[in-house]
């Protein structure tokens, strides 16, 4: 589901496909920094807004971010570039899975990694080891951080036939790990008693 949190627009995504699996992996790793940390960022993601002339960074693409970063400190400008091109990172991902395209879904994912921890800074190096693990998985088509970071768990879209490989090599790699394995399903919805 795609929502716009600005108009509250919601329209369904398809992921059906019964030979994919998302799955989650805790890093066992405690959410330490969290409270403290995202505050901080909403206000630096606020301040850059304000620097932009915009009432949000929803209101900004990728050209005018560049062509105003002068404005902005070098922690805004990175704050910034994460929210402006996750947003049109989710809006093609949504277009990949409406045409079926898990390669260019899950190269969407990896990237949505690369901008949290390197312009949002939210990832630590047990949620960084186990995406890079994951992307070196045959059968991955990729995978993220998810939550709000400094811990927590990564999400993975992978082939069903590759999943028990995929887990033995993050176990291997990884050998805290934890998974919750989750297929593609219609979502909820009222039944009948």
């Amino acid at each position: 589901m795609c929502c716009n949190c600005r108009t509250l627009d919601v329209h369904l995504v398809p992921l059906q496909d019964p030979e994919l699996v998302v799955l989650i992996t805790n890093s066992c790793v405690k959410h330490e920094l969290g409270d403290s940390a995202y505050p901080e960022r909403k206000a630096q993601c606020e301040s850059a807004a304000r620097k932009l002339d915009k009432s949000s960074l929803r209101d900004v693409t990728l050209e005018h971010l560049e062509a105003e970063k002068h404005k902005l400190t070098e922690v805004e400008l990175k704050r910034a570039r994460h929210v402006v091109s996750e947003i049109q990172r989710t809006e093609s991902a949504a277009a990949a899975l409406q045409q079926g395209d898990y390669v260019e879904f899950g190269k969407l994912m990896n990237e949505s990694h690369r901008s949290l921890r390197d312009d949002y800074e939210v990832s630590c190096k047990e949620l960084d080891q186990l995406v890079d693990l994951a992307q070196e998985a045959p059968g991955v088509y990729g995978s993220r951080m998810t939550g709000a970071g400094f811990g927590g768990c990564t999400v993975t879209l992978v082939k069903r036939n590759a999943l028990a490989a995929t887990k033995q090599y993050l176990k291997a790699g990884y050998d805290r790990a934890v998974f919750i394995e989750s297929s593609p399903a219609d979502g909820a919805r009222p039944i009948k008693l």
